[in-house]
């Protein structure tokens, strides 16, 4: 073979070699942008499916912080309230039940007479006369009429100028006008002894019974006891604190003693309540707007007044 012949074998072989390679190499590029475009393709997918997961973990964590914000605080928020409001009421219950202990007076044992000898002479025993009577109050007439013009300045005062720094037993906080229509209503059209629409809280109802207590103050003194009636220790711990700053009342004025007296049930405010008539006091009985009946045996006194639930979609129910 000559050398021209070996030259053009060669260069035959290796071009046959440059086609093989270049197959190889267009059918390995092909090979790799598929993998590459699956691969890609597997990316973008999980890269949608954690952008999906993202959202709905947002979603679900913006719905779990709203229930706590609306459940947890709010149920813990009112749970402390509820607390608070047994605290003071077993807290002033209790002191009311230390003052009541220390005021009791128990009988001395009787000594046996002395052994006389002798026969001692008669003795006179003139017996002590009787103190005199305290003047009885003039309980209120049916229509308040012949004060109507003291009430009517009392609770225009309580509402242009309060009093902030007054004595006990006068209201220091201003008044509204809706307070001021119902408190007057109360006393000018029904007499002392009805119910009024409850307000929109229960302070509102305690500035309107403050105001009233205010006024019978002014026009029965001391004669006047107020008994709170309400159906758990929370609202009448609620009523305690209200009554303590809308009267710049402090712990002596409740309890058995003082003037304020809370009650959870009305068969013992009407116990009490009896016993004040027989003392020649006047007792004036609140009802909260919890309580879902009127007992009948409280109606009976002179002064009551009785917050209207709202709204009430049945009749009232009284007990007998």
């Amino acid at each position: 073979m000559s050398s021209s012949e070996s030259e053009t074998s060669s260069s035959e072989q290796l071009t046959e070699e440059l086609a093989s390679l270049q197959q190889h190499i267009a059918a390995s590029q092909q090979e790799y942008s598929q993998i590459a475009h699956r691969t890609l393709a597997d990316i973008e997918q999980r890269h949608q499916n954690l952008l999906v997961s993202i959202e709905q973990l947002e979603r679900k964590r913006d719905r779990i912080q709203a229930e706590i914000g609306q459940s947890f605080a709010g149920s813990s928020q009112e749970i402390a309230v509820r607390i608070q409001g047994f605290k003071d009421y077993l807290v002033g219950s209790l002191q009311d039940l230390v003052s009541v202990a220390e005021e009791m007076e128990f009988p001395e044992p009787p000594t046996p007479p002395p052994q006389v000898a002798t026969i001692a002479p008669t003795v006179q025993i003139k017996t002590p006369p009787a103190p005199p009577a305290l003047p009885s109050p003039e309980f209120a007439e049916p229509t308040y009429q012949s004060n109507a013009r003291r009430i009517r300045e009392l609770l225009n005062k309580y509402q242009t100028a309060p009093d902030y720094y007054g004595e006990p037993w006068q209201i220091r906080r201003t008044l509204d006008k809706n307070q001021i229509e119902r408190s007057a209503n109360w006393f000018l059209k029904q007499g002392g002894r009805g119910a009024v629409k409850s307000l929109s809280g229960r302070l509102q109802n305690v500035l309107v019974a403050s105001a009233s207590i205010s006024v019978l103050r002014e026009l029965y003194g001391d004669y006047l006891r107020v008994l709170i009636l309400a159906n758990s220790p929370e609202r009448l711990g609620e009523w305690r604190r209200g009554l303590q700053d809308c009267l710049g009342l402090g712990r002596g004025d409740f309890g058995p003693s003082g003037g304020i007296i809370l009650f959870e049930a009305p068969d013992p405010l009407t116990i009490k309540a009896e016993k004040i008539m027989a003392e020649r006091d006047i007792p004036f009985i609140i009802m909260d707007d919890s309580e879902g009946y009127v007992s009948l045996a409280l109606l009976q006194y002179p002064i009551w007044l009785a917050f209207a639930p709202e709204p009430n979609p049945y009749p009232n129910d009284y007990r007998y």
